[in-house]
């Protein structure tokens, strides 16, 4: 499953769209999410942003034996990106050292 995180855009052929952290998070959560693209701000930063799925599943990469789908990200705002990104690059480097 790909698994698309925004609140405005208009979602990808093929992608099963969600507009909170907390529902790309369940999807997340019953392993059959291959790939997951994200968003940063979503309207409401109070419920959530696409950060906060970052940090999940970082730590559940960290706790746990969780494997991290493909994470892209797709914000507009370059210092949220920028933000995900190394939550990415921390997510991956947990990766190999686990596969090691």
């Amino acid at each position: 499953m790909k698994v698309y995180l925004d609140d405005e855009r208009e979602t990808p052929r093929d992608w099963k769209r969600v507009y909170w952290p907390e529902e790309a998070i369940e999807l997340l959560k019953t392993g059959k999410v291959e790939e997951i693209s994200l968003d940063h701000d979503l309207g409401d930063d109070d419920h959530g942003t696409g950060y906060d799925v970052i940090l999940w599943i970082e730590e559940a990469v960290y706790t746990t034996d969780f494997q991290a789908p493909v994470i892209k990200v797709h914000s507009a705002n370059p210092s949220a990106r920028e933000k995900m990104e190394s939550g990415i690059r921390s997510i991956l480097k947990r990766s190999k050292k686990s596969k090691q």
